[in-house]
């Protein structure tokens, strides 16, 4: 379910909206080796199964990195804003990563607007954002991320 917006001055009085959830998303063993070789983060508790098994994950796990960078892609199935000329990521705060998603996990975002405030750009949204995990208590990590709508 997306939250559209009709244009970014919107976002200021929307602060503590629910914004839903994304679809899920498979992280499965090839996109985890595509992150790996495009990051040079070969460790083996990611990329070697044989190995993995006996770790202390019982398989081959998602980098945290991975993990937080699908919350720019399933963030654009939750929240929308109409009238944008583009949207920049302006970053992350308090990041923290709480269960490891295993390879073959599926995953979704959910998140509240947390904040909203007038920048040099246009509006600079603070979301409080759950990366679930299919299956699991707890979620593989929770931020707060920070994205500048800039009008059209």
């Amino acid at each position: 379910m997306t939250t559209t917006f009709p244009f970014p001055e919107a976002l200021l009085d929307a602060i503590g909206t629910d914004l839903g959830a994304s679809e899920w998303l498979t992280v499965d063993q090839a996109r985890i080796d595509r992150f790996a070789e495009a990051t040079d983060d070969r460790q083996w508790i990611h990329v070697d199964p044989d190995r993995a098994a006996a770790g202390p994950f019982g398989g081959t796990i998602a980098h945290g990195y991975l993990s937080l960078s699908l919350l720019a892609p399933l963030m654009f199935q939750v929240l929308h804003v109409d009238g944008c000329a583009l949207v920049v990521n302006a970053g992350s705060d308090r990041v923290r990563y709480l269960t490891p998603t295993r390879a073959g996990a599926r995953v979704r975002a959910s998140a509240v607007l947390r904040a909203a405030e007038r920048v040099a750009l246009g509006v600079r949204a603070t979301t409080a954002v759950t990366l679930e995990i299919e299956g699991e208590q707890k979620p593989a990590l929770v931020a707060d991320t920070l994205t500048v709508f800039v009008p059209a």
